[in-house]
């Protein structure tokens, strides 16, 4: 039987029981809920609910969650109470395919479905796993890191960037482990989002995420940035959040 955290454990605060529509915001590998420091609440009347799994800022002490099947069992459980108006999933890079992953679940399992799927920089799942990071040995991650410390407006501490190491070592092992034999039709609209300056997942590679819409529910947009943009919150990806729960 898996074990589930307390749902409280899985947001840095508690949804609002005022709120329109919600957004679950899964974190890019190897890091934590925090990344979504930068972001507002709220955009327009979507509230936007940074997701901390396991492993990492104050749940370091738990286990790795392993493979993103077991992430998404586990966070559907706990998100369950606040599935309870329209909501969305977001996810970036490897946060992506958790975010997916989590959504493909509920759909199978008969739960709340969400009513958007956002998904940035990331390949299908049935044209994965794909990406630079997957074969970086670990000094290789180690910079990577770094560089994304800074590009979130952190500073580089030895032994805390050591803990996230061991943490994004796990995290891109789920995703090289991660892929779909043929697409799956979500109920949700699928929105992708790409961006212009993109070197690491371009644009034009994500268009696989087709398949997994309906007629009628694939929304691409390119927006401009490079890959670590959406650290900023800009304007035109809030945009999209409140466009696609249709408020």
């Amino acid at each position: 039987m898996t074990t589930v955290s307390k749902p409280g454990r899985w947001l840095l605060r508690r949804p609002s029981p005022d709120a329109a529509a919600r957004l679950f915001c899964f974190p890019y590998s190897g890091c934590g809920a925090s990344m979504y420091n930068g972001w507002p609440r709220r955009t327009g009347g979507v509230e936007l609910c940074a997701v901390q799994l396991p492993a990492r800022e104050n749940r370091m002490r738990e286990p790795h969650h392993g493979s993103y099947e077991s992430l998404a069992e586990q966070a559907a459980e706990a998100l369950a109470p606040y599935l309870d108006r329209p909501f969305g999933v977001f996810g970036h890079c490897g946060g992506a395919l958790a975010a997916f992953a989590t959504a493909l679940h509920l759909q199978r399992t008969g739960r709340p479905a969400p009513t958007a799927v956002f998904v940035s920089s990331q390949v299908a799942p049935h044209q994965g796993p794909y990406g630079r990071f997957l074969g970086l040995g670990r000094d290789e991650l180690r910079e990577e890191l770094a560089r994304l410390t800074v590009s979130m407006g952190g500073r580089v501490q030895p032994s805390a960037l050591d803990l996230a190491l061991d943490v994004l070592e796990q995290d891109v092992a789920g995703n090289r482990n991660y892929r779909l034999d043929a697409p799956v039709v979500l109920e949700a609209a699928v929105h992708a989002i790409g961006w212009s300056g993109d070197v690491e997942i371009r644009p034009d590679q994500m268009d696989g995420w087709r398949e997994y819409a309906a007629p009628g529910r694939y929304h691409p947009v390119v927006l401009a940035g490079e890959h670590h943009a959406f650290l900023k919150a800009p304007a035109e990806l809030m945009a999209r959040f409140t466009e696609g729960l249709a408020l």
